[in-house]
């Protein structure tokens, strides 16, 4: 009958499964299989146009702020320069955002294919942490390179890797590590899982994929809520990287002591404007970017059928 408690049953189950499976497959298509490769390949390519076009538009805020992180004290920050190494920030950034977000799509998807639906969160946080460990072997030497030059240190990108080399080992481009990853792994992960459980909310709500506008706006408030919350982490992350072969910080627990003991807490939020605003902007650019780009990719694939022509 129709009304039995089987068929009832089965009806609740059958309404659960639709809405679990709206929620889980924000980049896989309904009828498609998951393939790994593809989706290492094309978001490698979304994440590194994605990073081209915030790096190019954005950085002089980005310079702003390491400039108030860096200086000590009640000292002034310099408005020249702010395009300072742009050129090798972007030979670094582009493979290590295209690394970042290679490994953070398939590894998304791996885990909500496996885990249960209420626990997508959990993936997404995941995903994050590991992109960003995969990531960091290209991405810390990168910020130590532009961070130098931001602060007047170096002329050139080439110059300051001789130069830190030469001075400090090879080590020396590794400067701020742990602080880098006690900064970054935190960010990616929060960022990415607050964009994405936005996403999937919105997308419940509204019975559909947001718009381009849509992913931009949801993407500037994940970027300046996180920015905000991991603001105290980039200024240790800051201060260990710029400082050279004089040490005067002996660690992140010596930092952090340091810049409390002469400068008090308000150090640990120096440059929180211009980070909200950067990050902000940044991910209306970069989530807005991802998303076209990616949709750009699977129409490739995919591509729509043409309209017929009709006769007048």
């Amino acid at each position: 009958m129709r009304d039995s408690p089987d068929v009832l049953v089965h009806e609740v189950k059958d309404a659960k499964n639709k809405v679990i499976k709206l929620s889980a497959a924000l980049n896989v298509g309904d009828n498609e299989e998951f393939d790994f490769v593809r989706s290492l390949y094309e978001g490698a390519i979304a994440g590194s146009v994605a990073s081209f076009v915030i790096e190019a538009a954005l950085y002089p805020i980005d310079t702003i702020k390491t400039r108030l992180q860096a200086v000590h004290g009640g000292g002034k920050i310099v408005l020249k320069g702010l395009y300072s190494g742009l050129t090798g920030n972007l030979v670094g950034m582009l493979p290590a955002t295209a690394i970042f977000v290679g490994v953070y799509e398939p590894t998304k998807q791996t885990l909500l294919n496996s885990l249960p639906e209420n626990l997508n969160a959990l993936a997404h946080l995941t995903a994050g942490v590991v992109g960003g460990v995969a990531s960091s072997i290209i991405r810390v030497p990168t910020e130590v390179v532009k961070q130098r030059m931001q602060t007047s240190h170096f002329a050139s990108a080439s110059n300051a890797v001789q130069a830190i080399v030469s001075r400090e080992g090879f080590k020396g481009l590794y400067a701020g590590y742990g602080s880098f990853l006690l900064r970054d792994l935190p960010f990616d992960a929060i960022q990415f899982c607050i964009y994405e459980q936005l996403r999937i909310g919105y997308k419940l709500a509204a019975q559909r994929d947001p718009n381009d506008p849509e992913n931009a706006l949801i993407g500037a408030f994940s970027g300046a809520v996180t920015g905000a919350i991991t603001t105290p982490f980039d200024v240790i992350k800051t201060r260990l990287m710029v400082q050279g072969s004089n040490s005067q910080y002996q660690g992140i627990r010596d930092c952090c002591r340091t810049i409390m003991k002469e400068e008090g807490a308000r150090a640990f939020l120096k440059g929180m404007g211009p980070r909200v605003l950067w990050i902000g902007l940044g991910g209306a650019i970069f989530f807005g970017v991802l998303e076209k780009t990616k949709q750009m990719l699977a129409n490739q694939r995919h591509p729509l059928p043409e309209k017929p022509i009709q006769s007048q």
